[in-house]
């Protein structure tokens, strides 16, 4: 059996993630301590809708802080049990963050539906103060945010944008409330961006379901590279091919070549040396092909009984 193997990572991609974690971590401790501030402020100013908004950013500060431990693991070398590394550990990460969005939209939709019915008159004042450091907060984060790529930091991004979207409702309302006795806007606002908000979760698990299912990533056809490979010197056909995701950018090529003849040693350079050529053009982390000479039966072909 002859391997190749090629390994796709530099420097700029390490730095990348280390720095994607460092700005999840930002917006943890802003929203952190944001929540603190936003409880106290919640009982003060009489608000529903702010208590509701805390409860759902303390979930959110749950969210950050196993997003922020994911990325920073995803970083990590493979070792003996994880031999990938771990870069899976990030797309985890998003998938409970995704889970938890979903479920904390949930509770908002119980809490504000029934506000709706019973509406009661808060402290616009203070609202309208809260809500401007609200929007403040949750800007700066995802401004933070918005350099990285990722699924992870995506699903954060957005966790931020629905706090965001949040306090803006949360502040025209408080602006209407000085003006007009008109509190039931608070939690109808309320609904429909948690109903925008559930939109994204579901795109979100879509587009996270084939990584899991290791299916072949979008930004790349599985196709176009067996032919490439089938068009080389010497090559007859190729089997067994898969491409996968690690993480949502990390993608695995492996495959199985049938040579019409056996090479000569610089002939098998050359064909080694091609494949490596096709792997950096489609941006691929990581391959394995194995040759197979004429005749030869492949191994993942199981003999009859």
């Amino acid at each position: 059996m002859n391997d190749h193997d090629h390994d796709h990572d530099d420097g700029h991609g390490h730095h990348h993630h280390h720095h994607a974690a460092g700005s999840i971590g930002t917006a943890f401790f802003l929203n952190l301590g944001f929540t603190v501030v936003e409880i106290i402020g919640g009982f003060l100013t009489n608000s529903t809708a702010i208590l509701a908004d805390a409860a759902h950013d303390l979930g959110d500060c749950f969210a950050l802080g196993q997003a922020w431990y994911f990325e920073r693991l995803s970083e990590g070398k493979g070792n003996a049990r994880y031999s990938y590394g771990y870069k899976r550990f990030s797309i985890f990460g998003a998938l409970v963050s995704t889970v938890l969005l979903l479920v904390s939209s949930l509770f908002i939709l119980s809490t504000a539906i029934p506000r709706i019915l019973n509406p009661t008159r808060p402290d616009a004042g203070g609202m309208v103060l809260l809500a401007i450091a609200g929007v403040a907060v949750n800007g700066l984060a995802m401004f933070r945010l918005s350099k990285e790529k990722g699924m992870n930091s995506r699903v954060v991004a957005l966790h931020l944008l629905e706090d965001m979207l949040g306090w803006i409702a949360v502040l025209v309302v408080s602006i209407v409330l000085l003006f007009f006795d008109l509190p039931v806007l608070d939690p109808i606002l309320a609904v429909l961006i948690t109903l925008y908000i559930l939109s994204n979760v579901v795109r979100n698990l879509k587009s996270m379901l084939p990584v899991f299912l290791q299916a072949v990533p979008d930004n790349v056809s599985l196709d176009t590279i067996i032919h490439e490979i089938e068009v080389m010197e010497r090559v007859q056909a190729v089997h067994h091919a898969h491409i996968w995701s690690l993480d949502g950018e990390h993608n695995v090529f492996t495959a199985h070549l049938v040579l019409d003849c056996q090479p000569a040693a610089g002939e098998y350079a050359a064909i080694k040396d091609s494949i490596g050529a096709v792997v950096r053009r489609h941006g691929l982390y990581h391959s394995t092909v194995e040759i197979e000479f004429p005749g030869e039966v492949c191994r993942n072909v199981l003999p009859s009984h």
